[in-house]
């Protein structure tokens, strides 16, 4: 898709792609569970194999491929749990799948600083693979699968990037957090805002999952940690001195890029549905 849309500038291949990317989730989450669990465990996975190869670049030798099959363990473990297919007990399993990272680099003998390795491994699954494997307990946070939950954070995820998108390039005057991201500004945000909040009102309004004021809370959740989540990626692309994760996704960089808010939203938003 990358080669055809070259030939379009950077706005059009980003409103091309993120509309196509938009009906395929969309699509897949509504039509049955299983077809959310194929689309998000393909993310996962395509997303956390980024993050190593990212860090990578930077000198990091994680385990790229154990570190992403304990991801995949992670992912599939918790949706078969959440949706009451498996007993929660089958959660420990984890466990001992994911500290034989330490007898992996006990027999790599040219491993010169194995704890380095070890610690970015890990890094890789707690900062995509968790996050990604909460989706699925909000998913079935209302006991049956409800497609609403995601698509509807996902809407409001999009907006609220939208918003701030667009907002930015045209009113942006003050920096939000220019050490970090030189581009973001205060009137990009409160245009992500704004849009996120409209999307929560509408949701409030063709979705009856939840009542209104937990659309508002969760509007609100995302557009505060979508925000953090866009900034630390920008944190960790800048200390490698990269401009995107990846060029998987035409004006967009890559999974890592197109998904970092949601990976920080997500715990946040789990925690809510299960508390409130």
């Amino acid at each position: 898709m990358t080669s055809i849309l070259s030939k379009y500038n950077n706005l059009t291949q980003r409103i091309i792609a993120a509309i196509l990317g938009a009906l395929v989730i969309g699509f897949g989450l509504y039509f049955s569970e299983w077809l959310y669990f194929v689309i998000f465990l393909a993310i996962t996975m395509i997303t956390q194999l980024e993050f190593y190869k990212l860090v990578g670049l930077d000198g990091m030798l994680p385990l790229k491929t154990f570190g992403t099959f304990s991801g995949f363990s992670l992912f599939v473990l918790s949706f078969f749990i959440e949706g009451g297919y498996l007993n929660d007990k089958y959660y420990f399993l984890l466990f001992p799948i994911i500290v034989c990272v330490y007898l992996i680099y006990l027999y790599k003998k040219n491993e010169v600083k194995p704890f380095r390795g070890i610690a970015f491994t890990f890094l890789g699954i707690i900062y995509v693979a968790i996050p990604f494997s909460l989706l699925n307990v909000i998913a079935f946070s209302l006991e049956d699968y409800t497609f609403e939950l995601i698509l509807g954070s996902l809407l409001i995820l999009w907006s609220n990037d939208t918003g701030a998108y667009f907002a930015g390039v045209k009113y942006g005057r003050r920096k939000l957090f220019e050490r970090v991201s030189p581009k973001k500004s205060w009137e990009g945000s409160l245009g992500g805002f704004i849009l996120a909040m409209g999307m929560s009102y509408t949701l409030s309004h063709f979705s009856d999952s939840l009542a209104p004021w937990q659309w508002f809370s969760i509007g609100v959740i995302i557009v505060i940690c979508g925000t953090y989540g866009d900034l630390v990626e920008s944190l960790f692309k800048r200390s490698i001195e990269i401009k995107d994760s990846g060029r998987l996704i035409p004006g967009h960089g890559g999974f890592l890029d197109r998904f970092d808010g949601l990976l920080l939203a997500a715990p946040f938003i789990a925690a809510f549905l299960k508390i409130f």
